[in-house]
C-alpha cells in the first residue's frame, strides 16, 4: 500500500516582515567520514513578500475542459490570495451563459455594467469594473449578464482588445489578469484562451476529468500557451491509501504538467460558496484555504511543487507484540 506525501512550498505567510529561521548545523566530528558527504542546511523563510516573476500583466486563464471541477472556485480564491499578497488583480468572468464568479465573491449585487455595455458604448471600462471592498486591489469584470445575447462580432479579438485596454488604463496596469474560462472546448473556450500567455489546468483525480484535461492541454499548446501548470482539486488521502482514487503523482505522470497546487476535499468550500465569502478569508484558515494561498504564492514566483509516493508506514504493533505475540 502506498500513501501520498506532498512537499509544499514552505515560503508562505501573510505579513511581509523579513525573518529567517535556520536549522542548526550538526557537529562535524559526528558526521560520517565520507568524502562525498556535505552537511545540509535547511533555510525556512517567513514573513516576506513573494517576488513577482515575468512581465506584467501576467494574463492567466483558468480552464479544465470538464465542468464542475472547481475552475471558478480556484479563480476566486487564487485571485483574492494574490490581492492579499499586495498585487493588483483583475478577474474576468468569461463564462457568458452561466456566470458564477460574482456569486462566489459576494459581488452579484454590484454588477451593473458588463463588457457588452462597454463595447456598445453605453459605459466606460472603469464603470464595468467592480472593486472589492475588502481588497481594493482586486476587481471583477463580467463579460455579460445572464440570459443576455452577445454581439455577433464578440470573440477572441474582442477579449484581446479588453486586455489591451486594461493595460493602458489611467489607474495603471494590473499585475495579474485572471480569466475564468467556461467549460467545454467550443467557441467560449477559444475566446477565453486567446489573450492568455499562461494557463492553470484544474482537474480532479478521476478518469473523465483527466481525459478532458489531456485534450485541453493539447489545445492550449496548439494556441501557443506553453506555460501550463496543473491544480489537482478534491483530493482525499484516505481513498488514495485505499487505492480507490488515483494519487497526485499518478495524475502528474499521466498529464505531464508541472504541479501548482493540491487542494484537499473540504466541506468548508460549499459553505464559503453559499455565503459568497472566499475560502482563503476564513478564520481560522482551513486546509483547502491554505492550499489555495500556497498555490497563489507559487503562481507569483512561477514555482511548482512536488508530489512523492512512498511506502505506507507499517501498522502499529499491539501490546502482546512486545512478548513475541
Amino acid at each position: 500500500m502506498r500513501s501520498l506525501h506532498l512537499l509544499p512550498n514552505p515560503f508562505f505567510c501573510n505579513s511581509f516582515h523579513s525573518k529567517t529561521l535556520t536549522s542548526p548545523i550538526p557537529n562535524p566530528k559526528f558526521l560520517p567520514k565520507s568524502p562525498s558527504f556535505t552537511p545540509i542546511k535547511s533555510v525556512l523563510q517567513w514573513n516576506r513578500k513573494p517576488e513577482l516573476a515575468g512581465d506584467t500583466p501576467r494574463v492567466v486563464v483558468i480552464t479544465s475542459g470538464k465542468g464542475g471541477v472547481g475552475k471558478t472556485t480556484t479563480t476566486a480564491n487564487v485571485g483574492i490570495s494574490l490581492a492579499r499578497l499586495g498585487f493588483s488583480v483583475v478577474a474576468i468572468d468569461a463564462d457568458v451563459g452561466l456566470r458564477n464568479l460574482d456569486l462566489l465573491l459576494g459581488l452579484e449585487n454590484r454588477v451593473n455594467y458588463t463588457v457588452v455595455e462597454v463595447l456598445n458604448g453605453d459605459c466606460r471600462l472603469d464603470q464595468a469594473l467592480v472593486r472589492d471592498k475588502r481588497w481594493s486591489n482586486f476587481e471583477l469584470l463580467c463579460i455579460s449578464k445572464p440570459r443576455s445575447k452577445l454581439p455577433i462580432g464578440f470573440g477572441g479579438k474582442a477579449l484581446v482588445w479588453l486586455v489591451d485596454a486594461l493595460k493602458a488604463r489611467q489607474e495603471g496596469c494590473p499585475d495579474f489578469i485572471i480569466i475564468d474560462c467556461p467549460a467545454g472546448i467550443d467557441a467560449g473556450f477559444i475566446t477565453a484562451i486567446t489573450p492568455a500567455n499562461e494557463a492553470i489546468l484544474v482537474t480532479t483525480p478521476d478518469i473523465t476529468s483527466l481525459r478532458d484535461a489531456d485534450r485541453v492541454t493539447g489545445l492550449l499548446e496548439c494556441d501557443g500557451i506553453r506555460d501550463i501548470k496543473m491544480m489537482v482539486n478534491r483530493v482525499r488521502t484516505d481513498m488514495i491509501k485505499g487505492e480507490d482514487m488515483m494519487s497526485v503523482l499518478d495524475v502528474q505522470e499521466m498529464l505531464g504538467l508541472a504541479l501548482l497546487g493540491v487542494i484537499p476535499e473540504d466541506s468548508e468550500v460549499i459553505r464559503s460558496t453559499n455565503r459568497g465569502y472566499p475560502l482563503v478569508l476564513n478564520k481560522p484558515p482551513t486546509l483547502a484555504g491554505l492550499a489555495f494561498e500556497q498555490a497563489a504564492w507559487r503562481l507569483v514566483e512561477q514555482d511548482s511543487m512536488t508530489a512523492v509516493m512512498v511506502e505506507e508506514e507499517p501498522k502499529k504493533r499491539g501490546f502482546f507484540s512486545f512478548f513475541g505475540g
